[in-house]
């Protein structure tokens, strides 16, 4: 694990978190640099170099303005593109996502009959443990406050035969650094509602957002908005499965699993990729 790059992304992180607690008050760059620490120098070519453009740039697209811009983006496209899947002209690359259910069993069982590789991956947003079954990833997920990735495997797969992976930083690059590979297949465990809802998620296309009520209204089941909350919020692939891209009607950016800090930072990564 690069120490330095998590320490990169804890500062991105807290300046984000400073931004939007006094974002009435337009904080200026000096402002954000004194609270990571920083010169603004080092601050805004640690900024430049992590998002790809300038803070002042960056930040702008962390707003409330903008989320409800990214809304009624995907209002207007989010219907047909889930009826033609996701190929994405961001950072994403051209990575074709596709998945397929766990059998009843091994999502009762707790992965009995799973063997199950695992790495620690450097990612922009922190460290991360990446999960892969011989059919694919079953798991991605964000570490937080120091976690150990075994124990975090461990516990979404109780029974399964857990091994250390190897050359899993590749993948993480393709991910989030657009390297060509071969397309992303995921190997997921839910019920049949969560895989529906998942599948649905998969078909946001990248600086777009959709809300949990149109979401459900997409998937046939237009009073369930607080059943696919859940399903959203149970999603076990971070990214891949881009359930950052669902936020509230009116356009509030919270209520991610892994911080909020942290989907809009995904949000604001992907507005400028």
């Amino acid at each position: 694990m690069n120490n330095d790059n998590s320490k990169d992304y804890e500062r991105i992180e807290k300046a984000i978190g400073y931004i939007v607690d006094n974002r009435l008050e337009q904080p200026d760059l000096d402002q954000v640099a004194a609270e990571v620490g920083l010169s603004p120098f080092h601050f805004q070519r640690l900024f430049s170099r992590w998002a790809g453009v300038s803070p002042k740039k960056f930040l702008g697209s962390l707003t409330l303005a903008h989320a409800r811009e990214l809304l009624d983006a995907g209002e207007s496209v989010l219907g047909a593109s889930l009826d033609v899947g996701l190929s994405s002209p961001s950072r994403l690359h051209d990575l074709f996502v596709s998945f397929e259910a766990m059998t009843p069993g091994d999502y009762k069982n707790g992965g009995a009959n799973l063997n199950i590789d695992y790495s620690t991956v450097d990612t922009p947003f922190g460290p991360a443990v990446l999960m892969r079954t011989p059919l694919g990833i079953c798991g991605f997920e964000f570490l937080e406050n120091n976690e150990h990735a075994q124990d975090v495997v461990r516990a979404r797969w109780p029974q399964a035969t857990l091994s250390p992976g190897t050359n899993e930083q590749t993948l993480a690059d393709q991910i989030f650094q657009g390297i060509p590979g071969e397309p992303i297949r995921l190997h997921v465990k839910g019920t049949n509602f969560q895989t529906r809802v998942w599948q649905a998620l998969l078909s946001i296309p990248p600086h777009h957002a959709t809300t949990y009520k149109r979401l459900a209204a997409h998937i046939d089941s237009p009073k369930a908005a607080r059943a696919v909350g859940a399903a959203v919020g149970a999603n076990p692939v971070a990214v891949l499965i881009p359930c950052h891209r669902v936020i509230r009607e009116t356009g509030v950016v919270d209520g991610y699993r892994w911080g909020s800090h942290r989907k809009r930072a995904l949000l604001g990564w992907e507005s400028v990729a």
